[in-house]
């Protein structure tokens, strides 16, 4: 084995490939191939890409169908704390023996292949769920989908969850262009479920020539809210009185809603274990960090990792959902590729004051360049730069007073900070992990 610990492979890996990004499937193919032939996976596949929403969809899928009973499997990015998040077992994170196994056998078969950070996590968690005789594995697209390396693997359901405007660089600059990148985890006469009532038009499209049946939100299944509970119906059965699923915000409604159609579709594809049972307690039971995780104290803390527009927009009306006594305090730090100006705009009507904190490495933004996105919109003297993420979090906790709240969004990496800089009050029992 070329090394010993996980950390030292990830080190490895970070320095391989010559960027960080290189979107294709040509190199991860001939990889695969040479390790399992390229048979397909000897379980389930749900695809979920999109640009808002899909951890949220794949905890909610992974949490129903393990409680009808089915062996689950997730992969995600990326991760908060450790990496093992990213590979999930019925509910366990791989463990680092594990990771470092697969790192081997990929090493082994590739040879003089050149793969990235993001391909060889693709491949060892597929290696990894070839080996633990799993039902069904729920894969969430990195970014884009067609040329994203989750997409070697054919999908039997693909997701697709509401598309907004990120990563416009690599995807395009119009929801269409985007939507047509989404699109591209769909298998010809395969299903496809859309979150959105009204997705981009190419999605629709490469559908139809696909020939892949499309369920649209509000036209194929339709869900209503009652008070507490929520109504969720299709063609052929139908839901009354649900729980809300345990992850705040109202948009989790339309995030479950196209889960139950992919329970749907799966039941009618044999997994008929799937009963109205397992779906409450499923919602009742899903878990989710970093998705508007609050942690209650004298000082509210909030941590979430919305970085674009869309994100920021459902972010803005559950903080107004919840009221808060004192003021809200935003600490925020993003990477240099994101629209902070647009995240703003949404979220100014709600925040108080703004700590705005820089982070490291070549993708970070400068907390001097986040500021100009707040120049001449709000007075100066609610607006607070520090160098680092960590700093900024400290101006915020030092200024709040009980009955405040403090938010800290804006990336992973500003989610993963705080966390890190704070780990024992990060550690007390959680109020709502969503």
């Amino acid at each position: 084995m070329r090394f010993d610990s996980l950390p030292q492979w990830l080190a490895w890996q970070e320095k391989l490939h010559f960027t960080e990004i290189d979107p294709g499937l040509d190199r991860i193919r001939v990889v695969w191939q040479r390790m399992y032939a390229d048979k397909k996976p000897p379980f389930r596949i749900v695809t979920v890409a999109g640009t808002n929403g899909k951890g949220s969809s794949v905890a909610l899928l992974s949490s129903i169908l393990s409680a009808a009973g089915y062996r689950t499997a997730c992969y995600t990015s990326p991760h908060l704390l450790r990496y093992n998040e990213r590979i999930v077992i019925e509910g366990q994170t791989a463990t680092d023996q594990q990771i470092c196994e697969a790192f081997d056998r990929i090493d082994t078969a590739r040879e003089d292949v050149s793969l990235s950070y993001f391909e060889f996590a693709t491949l060892a968690a597929a290696d990894i769920f070839c080996r633990q005789n799993i039902d069904i594995a729920i894969l969430e697209v990195g970014m884009g989908g067609r040329l994203d390396a989750v997409n070697l693997f054919d999908a039997d359901i693909a997701l697709i969850t509401p598309i907004g405007l990120d990563h416009t660089v690599w995807l395009g600059d119009t929801r269409e262009l985007i939507g047509i990148e989404k699109a591209g985890i769909m298998r010809a006469h395969h299903p496809v479920v859309c979150s959105e009532s009204s997705p981009p038009v190419t999605v629709i499209e490469i559908a139809q020539k696909l020939a892949s049946p499309a369920y649209i939100a509000g036209e194929d299944f339709s869900s209503e809210t009652s008070g507490n509970l929520w109504h969720w119906h299709n063609a052929n059965e139908q839901f009354k009185d649900l729980p809300h699923p345990a992850l705040l915000g109202c948009y989790q409604i339309q995030n479950s809603a196209a889960v139950l159609q992919v329970i749907s579709l799966l039941k009618a594809a044999g997994m008929e274990k799937i009963n109205e049972s397992a779906i409450r307690t499923g919602l009742q039971q899903v878990k989710l960090s970093g998705r508007f995780q609050l942690i209650d104290g004298p000082v509210t803390h909030i941590f979430d990792v919305t970085h674009n527009q869309q994100g920021a927009d459902n972010l803005a009306k559950l903080l107004q959902e919840i009221p808060c006594k004192g003021k809200t305090h935003a600490v925020i730090a993003m990477l240099r590729d994101k629209d902070s100006r647009a995240v703003f705009d949404a979220l100014l009507p709600v925040i108080d004051n703004w700590f705005l904190g820089g982070l490291t490495g070549n993708r970070g933004q400068s907390a001097d360049e986040l500021a100009s996105g707040l120049k001449g919109k709000i007075s100066d003297d609610r607006v607070h730069i520090s160098e680092t993420v960590e700093a900024a979090y400290n101006r915020a906790a030092e200024g709040a007073v009980t009955g405040d709240r403090i938010l800290i969004f804006g990336s992973f990496h500003t989610v993963e900070a705080i966390m890190r800089h704070i780990p024992d009050f990060i550690s007390q029992p959680l109020s709502v992990n969503a």
